[in-house]
């Protein structure tokens, strides 16, 4: 009977996960109605996911862990804490000072920071981005370098050392980068190697470093660490990550804004 139980436990938690990776998010409620148990089950079972880093529990339910297995689109990232995502690539946008060449990375926030550049000013931007490149190719007084290299069909991002090589030999004013994850023991994280290679250059190559994400950003960890938390100047994120938890981060060196 044991054995049974644990079974059922284990094909119950492996549901939530693929539910969790397809939908975004899951709730106590829907999944104890779906799996036709007790809330307390539900929850019991985010535990065990959460010990296991495949799920963050939140109030009421739980989102995946991206992970070396698993990692969102693109087009999925641009539908999840979009007002926050803007109000964020709006407060970074205004950190651009008297840069001049500026690496914009992958990813549907810098995506946004791109878009929210000044059109106004000479300005050259880097970056591995394709939709990144798309919003500025046009823009009268920006010159846009996109890194050559393997594209990622996911995230629409060039990597690899064609990427790398070529990123090696700028010297760039500001790099605004993304991550999976950030946390204080382990700094920034993504899933993949590849991609970690070319933000580990891109913050290598950069005087200034400024790190942008949504609050759930933030404990997260993935599987490949490109920097440090005190190599950022600057990190830009939302007023939903609570002020002692961004204090914290500012201990360690990088300015928080909170927006």
């Amino acid at each position: 009977m044991a054995s049974d139980t644990a079974r059922t436990a284990e094909e119950r938690q492996r549901e939530i996960v693929q539910l969790a990776r397809a939908t975004g998010a899951v709730d106590v409620t829907a999944l104890a109605a779906r799996l036709g148990v007790a809330k307390e089950t539900v929850r019991r079972d985010l535990r065990a996911l959460e010990d296991h880093g495949l799920v963050r529990r939140t109030h009421g339910g739980a989102y995946p862990v991206e992970s070396a297995a698993f990692e969102t689109t693109l087009a999925f990232r641009a539908t999840s804490h979009v007002p926050e995502k803007r109000r964020i690539a709006a407060a970074a946008a205004e950190l651009l000072g008297d840069a001049e060449t500026v690496f914009v990375d992958e990813g549907f926030t810098p995506q946004l920071i791109a878009e929210a550049l000044p059109r106004d000013r000479t300005l050259t931007v880097v970056t591995a981005s394709l939709p990144v490149a798309g919003a500025l190719a046009e823009a009268e007084h920006t010159t846009v370098l996109l890194l050559g290299g393997r594209v990622r069909p996911g995230t629409l991002a060039t990597v690899d050392h064609w990427t790398t090589k070529m990123l090696a030999g700028f010297v760039i004013d500001l790099a605004y980068v993304g991550a999976n994850g950030i946390s204080r023991e382990h700094g920034l994280t993504t899933p993949d190697p590849a991609v970690s290679e070319v933000k580990t250059q891109a913050v290598r190559a950069a005087r200034r470093a400024v790190f942008t994400g949504a609050h759930n950003k933030f404990g997260a960890v993935s599987f490949c660490r490109f920097a440090e938390v005190g190599a950022l100047e600057t990190i830009v994120t939302s007023t939903l990550l609570p002020a002692a938890e961004a204090h914290r981060y500012s201990l360690l060196g990088p300015q928080v804004i909170r927006v």
